[in-house]
Formats: C-alpha cells, structure tokens, sequence
C-alpha cells in the first residue's frame, strides 16, 4: 500500500488550499518505526492518528512517515518533519529518544511527543503505556493454559519496558502454575517477520506450548497457529487467529492522549508532561478472552483486570526477590515506579542473561 510521502506535492498543497486550509493550520507529523500495516504496533499508532484526524477534521494537516529505522535516519527524517512546518511531531518507538532530543533543540519552536522514551526537555513531552499490567494478565493466562510448564517469550530489545514485561508475564504465570517455566529469546529488532517466525519455532522445539511476544508482526501467531499451540496479540487484536492461536490480547489505545495533545496545541496550553497510563485509564485494553480456556481462569484474570484498573492490585507486589536471589520486595511491598522506569534484572526464576 503506498503512503503519503513526508513532503506534500505542490499539488497536494494546492488541493488542500482549495478545501479551505488556513495557512495557520497546525501541521501533526507521525514518524513509525514499521510499516502502517504490520498489524501491531505501527499499525495502532497510526489508526490512532486517523481517528485523531478524523476528530478534527481540516481543523488540522497530518503527515506521516513510515518505516523508518532508529538512529541517524529517524533525527534526518524529524529534521525534514520540522523543516516543512510540523508544530506538533509524534515519534513511535524507544530508539526515537536521541534522535528527538536531538532534533528538538535545534527546532524550540516544534512540540515533540516521544512514545516509552525518558528524556524530556521544555518541548519535548514523552508517553507511555503500563504494558505490564497488560503482561500480568496474558502470563496468568500463559502459566494457566501451558500443558508442558515451559511457555516463551520472543523479546525485541533489552529495554525496562521489554525487561518489565517479561518480568510480569512469569510472575503471573507462576501464580497459576507453581511449576512453570519461562525461555526468553531476544532477536534484536521490533519489526521482523522471519526473525518472528523462527523464534517462535525455536522456542516450540524447546517445549514451550504457550509463546508470549514483545514484537510487531502476526507472524508469531501464524506458526502457533499450526502448531496446535497458544500466544497472544500483541498492541493490536489480531483477531484474525481468534479462537486460537490468540487467546487474548493486549491492546494499545493511542487516540485519546492524541487528541488531548492536539487539542493542547491549538488551545496554546501544551506543555512538556511525563505521561504513563494503563488499564485504569484507557492505554492499556485486554482483549477478549477465547479459545479453550477454562470458566475459572477467565474469573480470576477477569478479577485481575478491573483489580488492577481500581488499583487494589499492583502487578509487582512482593514478596519478591531478584534473579540472584536477593530480596527486592517484602510481602506487600509495591514497586515504585522509579525502579520499574529503570528496570534492568530479571526476578527470581526467570533463567538466562539479558544481553547488553
């Protein structure tokens, strides 16, 4: 499918003229990572954008850019975003971080929104969603529907968001199955079919029966799914592998914050926040729950979902210890989110390294 490319055409320009464009119009950019169409992550953060286009019509120009790496050629694409007029840029992924920073200083003038990053400046705000509490839910569901104890789990980069979501996904799946067991492959990238593909079967040949994934693409479902085995959509639906493969699903729901921000760019009133919401507040939704899974694991995530909505219960609740044994959080204790921002170990039982 062909997209828009990042500067209009003198054509598009005048069409748009013609429909009753002010000059003064505000121009939002979305820069992603993969292809609009990948049926993941990309994908949802542009159908966010739409339905935030379609909110407010003419009221606003968007632009987009897809697929496009992290590093240099992400800080020379926000620099041509910038150069041709963007007030307002989203950038949608992690390794966007520098290159946004980067680019913001030379444009003070441009608001940027960085999507799961850390660095803030006065016109750069960053975002994200609390995917954990999205991961005690699909690992409770995991540790329950295993029949080998052994379920997997395909990693993208070693990042607190990845390290906090593996961490999640054993801990509730250890809830269910005391004897659970849980493989981590990382493959290096965010948005690779065949590196997808390949890690969900090395992760079958070991004797996982149940494989949870932190990357883009449906191509993890897509070997489940001859496999007889059960995984999870992952920031969409993919509800295309419903019943199963997909028993459930954690879905991102972008929308909102982007129309709130918008919104705060033609109001005058943007300002550089630190925003991190999850299920409570809408960025974070679970999908429903198909497939053969038994009548009382569906009560106890269902409970599990509006507990962790309400805040009555906290994902990481100790007592837990560390991958090296040494205690971390007493019975009780709740993880601040300045050690889950930063995390960077493994909890106890989790085996392997994370790579550097």
């Amino acid at each position: 499918m062909k997209r828009r490319t990042l500067l209009a055409s003198a054509a598009a320009l005048s069409l748009a003229a013609g429909a009753g464009f002010a000059q003064d119009v505000p121009k939002i950019g979305f820069v992603y990572v993969g292809p609009v169409n990948d049926g993941g992550w990309s994908q949802h953060h542009h159908e966010s954008a739409m339905k935030m286009k379609e909110h407010f019509g003419d009221a606003i120009e968007l632009i987009e850019q897809e697929s496009v790496p992290e590093g240099a050629d992400a800080e020379r694409v926000l620099t041509q975003m910038a150069l041709s007029g963007a007030d307002l840029i989203f950038t949608t992924s992690f390794g966007y971080m520098d290159p946004t920073i980067n680019v913001a200083a030379k444009f003070p003038d441009v608001k940027f929104e960085h999507a799961t990053g850390y660095k803030q400046a006065p016109n750069v705000s960053v975002y994200s969603a609390r995917f954990y509490e999205g991961r005690a839910i699909t690992g409770y569901l995991a540790g329950a529907m295993t029949k080998t104890n052994k379920i997997g789990y395909i990693a993208s980069f070693p990042i607190p968001e990845v390290i906090r979501g593996i961490n999640s996904s054993y801990i509730h799946a250890k809830k269910a199955n005391p004897d659970v067991e849980i493989a981590v492959v990382w493959i290096s990238t965010w948005f690779d079919p065949a590196k997808e593909a390949d890690a969900t079967q090395a992760l079958l040949d070991q004797g996982a029966d149940v494989v949870l994934a932190h990357t883009d693409s449906t191509a993890p479902l897509a070997v489940l799914e001859k496999a007889g085995a059960y995984g999870f959509g992952q920031a969409a639906d993919m509800e295309e592998y419903k019943p199963e493969p997909r028993i459930s699903s954690i879905i991102d729901d972008w929308a909102p914050y982007y129309i709130e921000r918008v919104q705060a760019v033609i109001d005058g009133s943007w300002e550089s926040v630190n925003t991190w919401d999850g299920i409570g507040a809408g960025m974070v939704g679970i999908g429903e729950f198909t497939g053969p899974i038994p009548d009382d694991v569906v009560a106890t995530v269902t409970q599990m979902k509006e507990d962790i909505a309400s805040g009555a219960y906290h994902p990481f609740t100790g007592p837990l210890n560390k991958q090296d044994g040494s205690a971390w959080l007493a019975e009780g204790e709740v993880a601040d989110d300045g050690t889950l921002a930063g995390m960077s170990f493994y909890v106890e039982g989790v085996t392997g390294d994370i790579p550097n």
